[in-house]
Formats: C-alpha cells, sequence, structure tokens
C-alpha cells in the first residue's frame, strides 16, 4: 500500500490540503491539526513512501552545499522540531510541562528571525566533548539559521550554502547555530562568509547573538552563554563543524541500540534500514483511530512584546 494512499484514506485524521509538494520532490502531509494542535505532526514522502528526514534526506546537496529541512518559518512562534523519539520522525510542536511552546517577542524582534532548520544526517553527540567549546553535543542534529529574503514553509527542503557558525552553551551542552543562505536566494551569489554577511546584512549576526541570548528570559529564565564569547566562526569552521557531525551520525544510525528511533529506508549497513514496503506498512499502522484536534488559542501571547 503507497503511503500517500493511507493518508488520502484517513480523513478523520490528515489535516484539510495537508499534503503538499515541495520543489525537492519530497512530499510532506500533516497529521492530527494544524500547528498549534497538540497532536500536529507533519511527515515525510518520496515517491509515495515515508521517509525519515533526519536519515533520508541526504546531507550534501552537490556543489559544495547542504540541505536544510525547514523546521520553523521566519516571524512565526510555534517552537517546531524534529522528533527524534517518534517513528519516521516527523515535525512535531515542542511541549514542556505539557503546554506547547512558542518562543516570546523580545524587542525589537517578531519570534523567529530567520527561517530555521536542520541539517539532515547530522547529530551532536552527548557522549563526546567538543575539543573547542569544552561541553558535550547537544543530542539533536545540526541547527540551521537561514537568512535569505524568502519565508520558507514548514516541511520544506532547500539547499544551502554554509557562511558561518556559532557556538550557543544551552544547560551545559553545545548547541551549534550554522548560519546559511538558500542557493536559490537573490543574494546568494553576493555572500560566501561572514565578511560578505556583514556587508549585504549589516547587524544581523550581531542581532542572532542577542536574540539567542534574551530570548528565554521572558520565562524566567536567565539569559543563555556562549563559546567564544558569543563571535561566530567562519564558513571553513562550520564545514569542519558538519563534517564532524555527519560521522557522528553514521556511528549512531549503524549502532545496533539506541534510544532515538533511527528506522530508515536508505541508509546502507544500517541495522535500522526497513524496505520500502515495511516502512508503508509501518507508516499505516500509525493512523489508525484518532481525531483531527483544534489549534489552541496563543495569538495575545504571540502577539506581546517583551523588553529585556
Amino acid at each position: 500500500m503507497q503511503a500517500l494512499g493511507i493518508l488520502r484514506h484517513t480523513p478523520l485524521l490528515v489535516h484539510r490540503a495537508a499534503v503538499r509538494s515541495h520543489h525537492s520532490k519530497i512530499q510532506t502531509a500533516v497529521v492530527g491539526g494544524p500547528v498549534g494542535a497538540p497532536a500536529h505532526r507533519r511527515y515525510f514522502l518520496h515517491e509515495n513512501r515515508p521517509v525519515s528526514p533526519w536519515h533520508d534526506i541526504p546531507l550534501a546537496a552537490g556543489s559544495g552545499e547542504y540541505n536544510m529541512v525547514c523546521e520553523i518559518p521566519r516571524w512565526s512562534n510555534a517552537k517546531l522540531e524534529i522528533n527524534t523519539q517518534a517513528p519516521f520522525n516527523p515535525i512535531r510542536h515542542d511541549t514542556k510541562n505539557g503546554c506547547l511552546r512558542y518562543v516570546a517577542n523580545v524587542f525589537p524582534y517578531k519570534g523567529y528571525i530567520w527561517n530555521y532548520g536542520a541539517l539532515p544526517q547530522t547529530y551532536e553527540d552527548p557522549a563526546e566533548v567538543d575539543k573547542d567549546t569544552g561541553c558535550v553535543g547537544d543530542n539533536d542534529p545540526i541547527d540551521v539559521l537561514e537568512v535569505g529574503g524568502r519565508v520558507c514553509a514548514e516541511g520544506s527542503v532547500h539547499p544551502v550554502k554554509p557562511l558561518g557558525v556559532l557556538a550557543l552553551i544551552d544547560d551545559g551542552e553545545t548547541d551549534w547555530k550554522v548560519l546559511a543562505i538558500r542557493s536559490d536566494d537573490p543574494l546568494a551569489a553576493q555572500i560566501s562568509g561572514l565578511a560578505d554577511l556583514e556587508r549585504c546584512m549589516p547587524g544581523l549576526v550581531a542581532a542572532t547573538v542577542d536574540w539567542f541570548t534574551k530570548y528565554k528570559v521572558p520565562d524566567g529564565k536567565p539569559r543563555n552563554c556562549w563559546a567564544f564569547d558569543g563571535q561566530p566562526r567562519d564558513a571553513d569552521y562550520a564545514r569542519n563543524v558538519i563534517a564532524k557531525a555527519h560521522e557522528s551520525w553514521k556511528k549512531l544510525v549503524r549502532a545496533p541500540h539506541s534510544s532515538l528511533v533511527l528506522n530508515n529506508v536508505s541508509v546502507d549497513a544500517s541495522p535500522h534500514r526497513m524496505s520500502p514496503e515495511a516502512a508503508s506498512q509501518a507508516f499505516g499502522a500509525l493512523f489508525s483511530g484518532g481525531s483531527v484536534q483544534p489549534a489552541e488559542q496563543q495569538q495575545d501571547a504571540n502577539d506581546r512584546w517583551h523588553y529585556v
């Protein structure tokens, strides 16, 4: 049975107009309601078969670029992320203490000030201390801050060019933030590194450091800390960080056991690899019963300024 066929025959679970095609030939389908619904999940499909956006979308996009999976469109507030602990690793609306998570608007910023996403086939290993930051990894794929002029859709996949990287220290863990630009952005040909970025988008890197330093303060938490005093490292350094995280991912996905969900349909030598037919069958089994949930009302909180 094909995955899209499964979805089309579960109308109670699939949000209307949820199946969407992207230029990368990856399709996505929303289950459980729109963003803001506790059960919101966005699954990924290729050639009508379920795939993992973490394991099956390749890191390399050619010509020295990388694929980015957009989790959070710019200007939005909902904290969406690839779920590394669920089958097929859908994008979900993150929760804490049973509540959906939203980032506050810390003046003068509105929501996320870039398209926020992840690099597939990367992993920040929590068992390995980084020699430069002195901290372990955060147990997630590497984050990407895409700075181009277009707002990306949740679940869209784009080739990006790395420009530099910041090292946020979050609860004692290294949380790399790769600064990148879509390869099809009108400014991409003019921006190859941090100096170009500052010339074309003056103040953006400083605003990025300020945003991450303060964004948890409205929730009663202290300001975040940085490795390298919040100074970005260049594009070559970013590529080395990405290469190391890719090697950590390869080690992870080929390990026999993990607390994370590693099922995939494409990774050679992975004990978690499934046939496309088995993946489609398992995918269909996820959608037996259930109902669409409405989005929770959050508009007032998302429109409020916080002065920090």
